[in-house]
């Protein structure tokens, strides 16, 4: 008869069952699986918890942008753009390259994050009407990295 374990929910498990690791515990992926799902579902809904964010990202559904770029459209200071760009690139929302002076930032294209994906879908349709998001995309347009950051050509 095969060795038997203890479950979490006081079932007995067969030793050779894929939860079982060894005789002395037992390992339950399905959990750690779910809680690890809550746990990325959680870090995207927070990192839309934001006006700032939410807007960065609307932003970045028109084209890439380097930090004095977002600093300029928002109007908040640089090291607050930093803490943002870095919450939603934990999330999987946004990705970033370097292109000489500058860094780059784009809109992830959900690979990390199921959640993040569908997130990043659903966003292009909403808030588009919006009056505080049109101000801020016509704000966006004009502005010119070279010029804010001080490299005229």
């Amino acid at each position: 008869m095969p060795h038997r374990v203890a479950t979490d929910r006081g079932r007995n498990a067969n030793a050779c069952d894929p939860l079982t690791v060894s005789r002395i515990g037992t390992i339950f992926p399905f959990r750690n699986i779910l809680e690890n799902a809550v746990e990325e579902f959680i870090k995207v809904m927070k990192a839309m918890s934001d006006s700032n964010r939410v807007k960065l990202l609307k932003m970045l559904q028109k084209r890439g942008m380097c930090v004095c770029e977002i600093q300029a459209a928002l109007g908040i200071a640089q090291p607050t753009v930093s803490k943002h760009l870095k919450i939603l690139e934990a999330a999987g929302l946004v990705g970033r390259e370097k292109d000489g002076l500058w860094v780059n930032y784009f809109l992830a294209d959900g690979a990390r994050s199921p959640y993040a994906a569908s997130l990043l879908g659903n966003l292009r349709h909403w808030l588009n009407d919006d009056p505080q998001i049109q101000d801020l995309m016509k704000r966006s347009e004009g502005l010119d990295r070279k010029v804010l950051c001080g490299f005229q050509t």
